[in-house]
């Protein structure tokens, strides 16, 4: 005996067999290998705060955060962040009961999908989605049903008919994503009431993503799914430093929810990481009170900087999606003569020197996404301006 398993059974589990090497690893590795310009992961290539960080290194100085921190979070973070919850929206938390501190948000929608949902249960979620939504709802063994948002008047939107047709009577939960990667649509307050209606009415459970809660534009504006009537006790809200503070590498997340789901949520979460994060968890918790102006610079400068990348986007001959949060823009390849955004992002480097996502794999069915590409415009000034002038290539 070799101690191989039999090559008759495959190594990976059925539920995992169609999710590979994610999309991101591959489009960074050929970023690497080119020396091109990475627009495709959604991470800064510069640090937050100051303030911030040298407050983590004060707690790693003063021995906070080094050994295992609390199962929930440390209590500073937890208080922060339903203070931050009630500040900003009026939404009340008990810091004790109702909040839970996770390895980043990619952690809580995993750990909240585990415990929620029960193999066979139906999972509404907005297409295009985040890529670990699909394999966060294939390992807890329930069915994906796509909602897709669908490109009108230089946005994508929502059809509310065909998300009341798309629950079922096995439908458990609907996973919500506002403001919305990849396409940037914020959802508005009467789309919003319509889901909180549905979900009441339905009496669904709702995991919301709100990661880009602070990252807004023009005239739109986040509206927590929890602050509806009837959402609070059936909603769990998912927050992250990450994408607010520039941190990323941090990996600190949070639910808020009642304290039976985030209970139900917590025993799943215990067998993923059990804690993580531990001196940044307390360095969050001064992020969190933060001025005002902190996050009206941190939106000004975003704004600005996805005002560059279109622009150049819109020269370089792409039909351009000006996104209304987050920090991607999605762009039309078709205008290039082109359709096939998973070959076209995948030559883009060799062609032009930048690197881009293909939003197609954030579908069902690929041929959906197949024209559109996503580009993140958090990087510096600099390099955005660098990227829009090797994009102008392609409208030569």
């Amino acid at each position: 005996m070799t101690g191989m398993t039999s090559s008759a059974r495959p190594l990976l589990n059925r539920r995992l067999a169609a999710f590979g090497t994610t999309i991101f690893a591959e489009m960074s590795a050929l970023a690497l290998r080119t020396g091109a310009i990475n627009l495709g992961q959604g991470f800064p290539d510069t640090d937050g705060p100051e303030e911030i960080r040298e407050a983590a290194v004060r707690a790693l100085r003063e021995g906070r955060g080094n050994q295992y921190p609390p199962g929930p979070g440390v209590p500073e973070l937890r208080a922060a962040i339903t203070a931050h919850q009630e500040r900003r929206y009026g939404l009340s938390y008990d810091p004790d009961s109702e909040v839970l501190v996770t390895a980043g948000a990619t952690e809580a929608v995993a750990a909240a999908l585990l415990a929620l949902v029960e193999p066979g249960d139906e999972v509404v979620a907005l297409e295009p989605y985040y890529d670990s939504y699909a394999a966060c709802i294939a390992m807890a063994g329930g069915t994906r049903v796509p909602v897709t948002l669908r490109p009108h008047e230089g946005s994508f939107r929502l059809d509310l008919d065909e998300l009341r047709a798309a629950v079922t009577d096995r439908t458990r939960l609907l996973l919500v994503n506002t403001p919305h990667n990849p396409t940037g649509t914020v959802l508005t307050r009467a789309e919003l009431r319509a889901i909180a209606e549905l979900a009441v009415e339905r009496d669904l459970l709702v995991i919301t993503d709100e990661v880009y809660e602070h990252l807004v534009f023009d005239a739109a504006e986040h509206v927590p799914l929890a602050t509806f009537p009837g959402m609070r006790e059936r909603t769990v809200s998912i927050g992250s430093a990450g994408k607010t503070f520039s941190f990323t590498g941090w990996k600190v997340g949070w639910i808020t929810s009642t304290a039976e789901l985030v209970t139900a949520v917590r025993s799943a979460k215990q067998f993923l990481t059990y804690v993580a994060s531990g001196p940044f968890q307390y360095a969050i918790a001064e992020a969190l009170r933060m001025p005002d102006s902190y996050f009206e610079e941190f939106r000004a400068d975003m704004r600005a900087k996805r005002e560059l990348l279109a622009g150049g986007l819109e020269q370089a001959g792409f039909t351009v999606f000006r996104p209304a949060g987050t920090y991607f823009i999605t762009a039309d390849i078709r205008p290039l003569d082109e359709s096939d955004g998973i070959a076209f992002c995948r030559s883009l480097p060799e062609r032009c020197g930048v690197v881009a996502i293909p939003n197609a794999v954030f579908y069902d069915h690929r041929q959906q996404g197949a024209p559109f590409v996503r580009f993140a415009f958090c990087k510096r000034t600099s390099v955005l301006e660098e990227a829009a002038s090797r994009l102008k290539s392609l409208a030569t």
